[in-house]
């Protein structure tokens, strides 16, 4: 297309300034604002300013919106040419592709520096994984996140075709056979570190609903089959989930309990033949469960806690529950109405749920860091561009003191939490399932807690730097907006934060010497 623009030259440009006959050039190209100006969300009054029209607007138009804009296709049908001479200023980053704003990347993706975790086929995954975010999941977010919609089935298809649901779940014997992004990696080699990797690759910071509705509930409620279903209920309803045909959820919170499981209050009586529980009670904000099919339940039996895969019947009713982002991810009120449930439905044994629950509890609690880190990071990115381009007082916002004294503190404590996150995978890499459950339950907890008290304080750092744009759902602060306002989830989301710290501690209580003084 570009090669069939006409070039103008500055000149040439100047002369089309009033009404009905008003050219800008922003970024190189030429734009004829004639028909658009009383269109203009800004009203026309600001296109037909002495200082804009006929001029090049560059760094005006980037000082009041995002480059984004310009690549829509109503505005891409707006530019005529190119200028005589000039180059593009501002390159935009093309799919797939590594940043380059400090502090936005990892630092293994850091030019000059090294990691003992990643190699080389990681950073290929990431490429790839990125690539299919930012072109697939991204854009059906953007339309479906504020319209309360959950992610349309041709991105769950196209998910399931390049098995990202199954590598959701972490490595194991479910990817057997599977076809991992076309072969770009086999089962075998596939570990917690590219998991890791899809899991943020896979977040957006401006769709924190959209993000949760994109089989989150399967995330977190997956793993009790895989690892802990009889092999005749995996072969029965696995294969159906892994490639999107069903979709699962965890069922935990109840209006009564939360983090406190010992007090769920949902039961399950078996029938006098002892072939089938009957299960009676609900279920609260639970994470996709207003489409889900079936449901990870632990429910109270007669000697202890019992964990039922409990599937959609006409017993099974869900309410959608509106909280502070997007309906898109299904949080649902959950109602079991004496649902008649198969025995052979018991994931792990009949009485030890509590095991499967808190097992499960680590790779979502691993899962939410993951994704939190990747946001504070993206969060970092923004601030710090923003920094760089606002002009207050005829100079950048970055030549503040204070606005530099605050960047270093999210800097700090994204780097942290994100080598924290390193640590704890590599654990994950090199302990079977069971002993993660031993020896990981109380890291993860502390990590999870530290890591959603620094992402809150990243917030409110950053919106204090972005000023009113932080608080504005759209423009410029848009992520920044989207961030605040959703933090609080996952503080909460897999066991709050106090919780999480005393589990840590309490577990660590369990391995502390009697034989020590001080």
């Amino acid at each position: 297309m570009a090669n069939q623009l006409r070039e103008f030259t500055l000149e040439e440009v100047s002369k089309h300034n009033a009404e009905k006959d008003l050219w800008i050039v922003i970024n190189s190209k030429v734009y004829d604002l004639s028909k658009f100006a009383n269109m203009h969300p800004g009203g026309s009054g600001v296109l037909y300013d002495s200082q804009v029209a006929g001029k090049d607007v560059t760094d005006l138009f980037f000082s009041l919106h995002r480059q984004e804009v310009l690549a829509k296709s109503a505005y891409q049908r707006l530019i005529i040419g190119t200028v005589k001479g000039q180059q593009q200023r501002i390159i935009p980053r093309q799919p797939g592709d590594i940043k380059r704003i400090p502090y936005s990347e990892a630092n293994w993706l850091a030019a000059g520096f090294f990691s003992p975790y990643f190699k080389e086929s990681h950073r290929k995954f990431l490429h790839v994984a990125r690539k299919f975010a930012e072109e697939v999941v991204f854009p059906d977010g953007e339309v479906n996140d504020p319209l309360d919609r959950m992610p349309s089935p041709s991105v769950i298809q196209a998910m399931a075709k390049n098995n990202i649901i199954a590598m959701r779940i972490g490595p194991g014997p479910h990817l057997k056979g599977r076809q991992l992004f076309g072969g770009l990696i086999t089962p075998e080699e596939f570990d917690y570190f590219h998991e890791m990797i899809l899991h943020q690759e896979m977040s957006n910071a401006a769709t924190r609903g959209y993000n949760d509705g994109l089989l989150g509930g399967g995330v977190i409620g997956l793993p009790a089959l895989v690892y802990y279903g009889s092999e005749s209920l995996k072969a029965k309803y696995l294969a159906d989930i892994l490639d999107g045909k069903k979709h699962i959820c965890l069922a935990i919170s109840e209006a009564f309990a939360g983090s406190d499981v010992a007090g769920l209050r949902t039961t399950a009586k078996r029938t006098p033949d002892g072939k089938y529980f009957i299960v009676t009670g609900t279920k609260k904000w639970i994470t996709n469960g207003h489409f889900a099919d079936w449901f990870v339940t632990p429910c109270r039996t007669e000697k202890g806690l019992t964990v039922l895969l409990i599937p959609r019947t006409e017993e099974v009713t869900t309410k959608l529950i509106k909280t502070a982002y997007s309906s898109a991810a299904g949080t649902a009120h959950v109602f079991f109405d004496g649902v008649k449930v198969p025995v052979e439905n018991v994931l792990g044994l009949e009485n030890g749920g509590l095991v499967v629950i808190l097992a499960n509890f680590n790779h979502e609690r691993w899962m939410m860091t993951a994704i939190t880190v990747k946001i504070m990071r993206i969060v970092v990115e923004e601030t710090f561009q923003w920094a760089h381009q606002r002009i207050v007082f005829g100079k950048p916002l970055l030549e503040q003191p204070v606005v530099r004294n605050k960047l270093a503190g999210m800097i700090a404590r994204v780097e942290t939490s994100q080598a924290w996150l390193e640590n704890i995978t590599y654990q994950m890499n090199h302990m079977p399932w069971k002993d993660q459950a031993k020896y990981l339950a109380g890291p993860i907890g502390l990590m999870k807690m530290q890591t959603t008290r620094s992402a809150q304080q990243i917030a409110t750092d950053a919106v204090q730097i972005f000023g009113g744009r932080g608080i504005t759902k759209t423009g410029l602060g848009r992520i920044i907006e989207g961030f605040h306002r959703t933090v609080p989830f996952d503080a909460i989301l897999g066991g709050a934060e106090d919780v999480l710290g005393d589990l840590g501690v309490r577990q660590a209580m369990k391995y502390f010497p009697k034989n020590t003084r001080l």
